[in-house]
């Protein structure tokens, strides 16, 4: 669903001037980055009690 959607996650603002966005899934968000080449790394699956911003550095 990322592949066709990427733009489907939230925002989110660790990384100023990288396109980093969190998809709900459960009880667990996926971090992903959208490259200019509009592919997509995933960063992590973190569980939802968890501050990612220590990770998403």
């Amino acid at each position: 669903m990322l592949a066709d959607f990427p733009q489907i996650g939230h925002p989110h603002e660790a990384l100023p001037g990288r396109e980093v966005r969190l998809l709900p899934y459960g009880h667990y968000r996926i971090a992903y980055l959208i490259k200019p080449d509009k592919n997509i790394d995933i960063l992590g699956v973190f569980h939802g009690a968890i501050e990612i911003e220590r990770y998403i550095k």
